[in-house]
C-alpha cells in the first residue's frame, strides 16, 4: 500500500480478543492465532496449502455465488477448528465429503466435522455461500473488501478485507497457493466483462450467456493479496526483456493518464530485480481502475491495483512489495514497516538511481519536515503501532524508511545491498519478522546495531542524528 494513499481500516470484531473455539484436552483448533494488533485474525490447529474458489458474480445486482475448497494439514489433533469469514449466508459445509456442522460467532465459523482430524492429516474442506459481499469502511470512510466500481468490483484484502469474499485462514503467517475461478454475465451490449486476479490467466470459457475465467497463483500467497477485479478494461499482454509475462488491465477512463504504464512496469522489475534480487513471481503486471476516492494503491500479489493512473513512484513502490511484503511476508501485521518501509525506501532508491535526489536528500527533507509525507512520521515507533488502526500509519511508511537509510549509512552501500538480496532470497515465498532483520543486518554486517534498531524501531520521538 502506498504511504500517501493509507487506508485505517479497522475492523474492531477481528481486533477484539480472541474467545471461544476451545474444547477440554485441546482438540480444537484456536480462534485467531494471537497477532499482537488482530489477536482474533487466523486460526489455529491446521495450515491452508490452497485455495480453489469458484465464484459466480453478477455486477448489477452485486450478488456472488461462492464455493471455497480449502486444502490444509492438521498440526494437532482437531475435533473442530475455525475459519473467518465476514458477512454472506453459508448454506453447507464438508470436511473430506462428509457434512459437517456450521456454527457462527461474528467473523468466526466453526466447523464439526463428521471425524475428528488427525495431527499431520491432510484434509480439504468445501464451503457454499452466496449474498452480497461487505465493504468495510473505517471511522474515516477509507474502505476495503468489496468494494463496488463504476462498472465492476475490486476486491481488496489489507488488512481484513480478504475476510468479506472467500472463507479461510486470514492471517498473513498462512500463506497458500490459490486457483480463482470466476464466472460473470455479458453487460447491456452483450460484451463479456473483464475479469483480472492473481497469477496466470489458465482457461477462458465462453458459456453463451455467461465467460468464465481461471486464474492460478502457484506461488505461496497471503490472503490480504487476493484480488478480483471485475469491470471493462483495455487488456495487454506483453512480456520483459527476460521473458517475464506482464498483463496490464487499464479502465478506458484512465486510459490516456495511464499512457506509458505498458513500458513503466517492465522498466521498473528489471531494476528492482538488480536492486533486490530475482523477481519473486511468474508473472507480474497491474490492474489501473477508475475508482474515484478510494485514495489508495494495494500491492496485490502480481498486479498491483491502483485506483486511478499511478504516477511513476507509487509504480514503483507497489511493485517493490513484490518482493517485500507479498514474497517475502511479515508473520505478524507489528511488522508492517519491513513491507513499507521497504517500499518506501524504495521509492528514494529509485530516484536516486535516476539522477533525482538522493536517498540522503529525501532522508533530511523527511527528518526536517520539509518532505509532503513527513507529517505524522514521529507519532509512535514503527516497529510498535499502538493499535489496529495504526498498521498502515505514517511512522510505518517513512520513519520505517529512514531507519533502512540509518542502517545504509552505519554499515555502507556494499553489506546494505547484500543484506537486501539475502533477505528476498533467504524469507522467499516465507514469513519473517523484524528480529530476523535485524540478526541478519549484523551478521552481514559484522556490527552490533543494537542501539541503532532500538533508537529507529522502538523508542518514541524523533532520533537525535548530531
Amino acid at each position: 500500500m502506498a504511504a500517501r494513499h493509507v487506508v485505517l481500516a479497522t475492523l474492531l470484531v477481528l481486533a477484539a480478543t480472541a474467545c471461544g473455539g476451545h474444547t477440554p484436552m485441546g482438540t480444537a483448533g484456536s480462534a485467531g492465532v494471537g497477532d499482537t494488533l488482530f489477536p482474533a485474525l487466523g486460526n489455529g490447529g491446521y495450515d491452508v496449502t490452497h485455495y480453489d474458489l469458484d465464484l459466480d458474480y453478477v455486477p448489477e445486482t452485486n450478488r456472488l455465488k461462492g464455493s471455497a475448497v480449502i486444502t490444509a494439514r492438521a498440526t494437532k489433533d482437531l475435533s473442530r477448528f475455525d475459519l473467518d469469514f465476514t458477512g454472506m449466508q453459508v448454506r453447507g459445509a464438508t470436511v473430506d465429503g462428509a457434512t459437517a456442522h456450521v456454527t457462527r460467532d461474528g467473523a468466526e465459523l466453526t466447523l464439526t466435522p463428521d471425524k475428528p482430524i488427525g495431527k499431520g492429516r491432510t484434509f480439504r474442506t468445501a464451503i457454499e455461500y452466496d449474498g452480497v459481499p461487505r465493504t468495510i469502511e473505517d471511522d474515516e470512510g477509507a474502505v476495503e473488501g468489496w468494494v463496488e466500481t463504476d462498472d465492476g468490483v475490486a476486491a481488496l484484502g489489507e488488512p481484513t478485507g480478504s475476510t468479506t469474499w472467500f472463507p479461510g485462514n486470514h492471517h498473513p503467517s498462512d500463506k497458500a497457493t490459490y486457483d480463482i475461478t470466476v464466472a460473470v454475465p455479458r453487460d447491456a451490449d452483450g460484451d463479456p466483462y473483464d475479469v483480472v486476479s492473481n497469477g496466470e490467466l489458465v482457461a477462458e470459457e465462453d458459456r453463451g450467456n455467461r465467460v468464465v475465467r481461471h486464474w492460478r497463483t502457484e506461488e505461496p500467497m497471503a490472503s490480504y493479496l487476493a484480488t478480483v477485479a471485475v469491470g471493462t478494461f483495455d487488456i495487454t499482454r506483453t512480456r520483459t526483456p527476460d521473458g517475464l509475462p506482464v498483463h496490464l488491465a487499464v479502465d478506458p477512463d484512465e486510459a490516456q493518464a495511464a499512457e506509458g504504464i505498458e513500458e513503466l512496469v517492465p522498466e521498473v522489475v528489471d531494476w528492482a530485480s538488480e536492486r533486490f534480487g530475482p523477481y519473486p513471481f511468474s508473472s507480474t503486471g497491474a490492474v489501473v481502475d477508475h475508482l474515484p476516492g478510494l485514495g489508495y494503491a494495494l500491492e496485490t500479489q502480481t498486479k498491483p491495483y491502483f485506483d486511478s493512473a499511478p504516477d511513476e513512484t507509487l509504480v514503483v513502490h507497489e511493485l517493490a512489495h513484490q518482493w517485500f511484503g507479498d514474497s517475502v511476508t511479515p508473520r505478524e501485521w507489528k511488522d508492517m514497516w519491513l513491507n513499507e518501509g521497504f517500499a518506501t525506501y524504495a521509492e528514494w532508491l529509485w530516484q536516486e538511481d535516476r539522477g533525482g535526489r538522493t536517498a540522503g536528500q529525501t532522508f533530511a527533507s523527511f527528518y526536517d519536515g520539509t518532505h509532503p509525507e513527513s507529517e505524522g512520521i514521529w507519532d509512535f515507533p514503527p516497529a510498535d503501532p499502538p493499535g489496529a488502526s495504526e498498521v498502515s500509519a505514517p511512522p510505518v511508511y517513512g520513519r520505517g524508511a529512514m531507519t533502512l537509510h540509518t542502517v545504509r549509512e552505519a554499515v555502507g552501500d556494499e553489506a546494505f545491498f547484500s543484506i537486501l538480496r539475502t533477505w528476498t532470497e533467504r524469507h522467499r515465498h516465507g514469513n519473517a519478522d523484524t528480529a530476523q532483520f535485524i540478526a541478519l543486518c549484523e551478521k552481514i554486517s559484522g556490527k552490533d546495531l543494537t542501539a541503532l534498531f532500538t533508537t529507529w524501531l522502538r523508542e518514541e520521538g524523533r532520533p537525535d542524528i548530531n
